[in-house]
């Protein structure tokens, strides 16, 4: 059975890019499982999904565990541990990285025993949420590793899954996806398939019987309020917002009431702020702004500049 999971961003098409090559493999006469995994959370997040394709049918559920192939659509995710991208990864794991660092420096930067194939973005596409196709990119890169879906069976896939976009907006996602699909074409079929746990050796889970307890038991102590402002979600930002002040007309309701997280505060001359702690860089506000006073930068440019500029 063939085990992969793909790691990204929210608004990154980690969803996308699972069912692509889900139906892709489900074209070519496989038995497929495609599922995604996300909260509530905006674009920035991290999610993931995963596909499992066999010739016979698929009894596992669940999150894989011991995937075969992860594909990993924004590199600043690896160094994250909540993300979950290295867990499980032995040395039959190929590791398909997009990013514009090359394999040799990621094999010493991970230690991994893996086998580590990059798919080359240019300097200019450093931050992945800029990027629209990079889903389909993905998805298309893994279907070359597995050596079992065809240029064609891809095209046919990619059009099934965004039959509901514009003709030109599939148009671009096609070349995106044969560009990578050529890229890593000397690793064609490097991904092979791991058995299953043998029943055998197969050690069922501890369970531990849980009664059934009153109300004032069972109910959440809550011992501190307002928890949720320590947990910094601004980490979570690609993209950085950046206000105007010359341009700005201080109509701060427009910008502060459309934020979905309130992260947008009003000084005490009516301008607007942003709480770069907690903002996700959903860009919500930039879409909203009807004087256009709120652009957008790399979150990693914001960074590298000096902090008077930043505001």
């Amino acid at each position: 059975m063939l085990r992969i999971r793909f790691h990204g961003r929210g608004g990154q098409g980690i969803k996308t890019a699972s069912r692509i090559l889900g139906t892709a493999l489900f074209n070519a006469g496989f038995e497929v499982q495609d599922a995604q995994r996300y909260g509530a959370e905006r674009r920035g997040a991290p999610i993931f999904a995963y596909v499992r394709a066999d010739k016979e049918p698929i009894y596992e559920r669940g999150i894989i565990s011991r995937p075969d192939l992860v594909a990993v659509a924004d590199d600043s995710l690896i160094g994250m541990p909540a993300a979950g991208i290295l867990q499980g990864i032995d040395s039959h794991t190929v590791l398909l990285i997009y990013s514009s660092i090359d394999a040799e420096t990621w094999g010493k930067r991970l230690n991994l025993e893996s086998t580590i194939i990059v798919i080359a973005a240019g300097e200019s596409e450093a931050d992945r949420s800029a990027l629209p196709y990079l889903g389909t990119i993905c998805a298309a890169a893994a279907a070359q590793l597995t050596g079992l879906i065809s240029k064609d069976g891809l095209d046919r896939a990619i059009r099934q899954e965004l039959e509901d976009m514009a003709s030109e907006t599939i148009k671009k996602n096609l070349h995106n996806a044969f560009e990578s699909y050529k890229q890593v074409s000397r690793y064609h079929g490097i991904v092979s398939g791991s058995d299953d746990v043998a029943f055998a050796s197969y050690k069922a889970p501890a369970w531990v019987d849980m009664p059934f307890e009153a109300a004032r038991i069972s109910a959440p102590a809550i011992h501190a309020g307002a928890t949720s402002v320590l947990v910094n979600t601004g980490l979570w930002r690609t993209m950085r917002p950046m206000i105007d002040p010359e341009q700005c007309k201080r109509c701060w309701w427009i910008c502060s009431s459309f934020c979905p997280d309130g992260v947008i505060n009003v000084s005490e001359l009516g301008e607007p702020q942003i709480d770069y702690d907690h903002c996700k860089g959903c860009l919500v506000c930039l879409a909203q702004c009807p004087s256009h006073a709120i652009s957008a930068i790399a979150e990693s440019t914001a960074k590298s500049k000096p902090e008077e500029e930043k505001s």
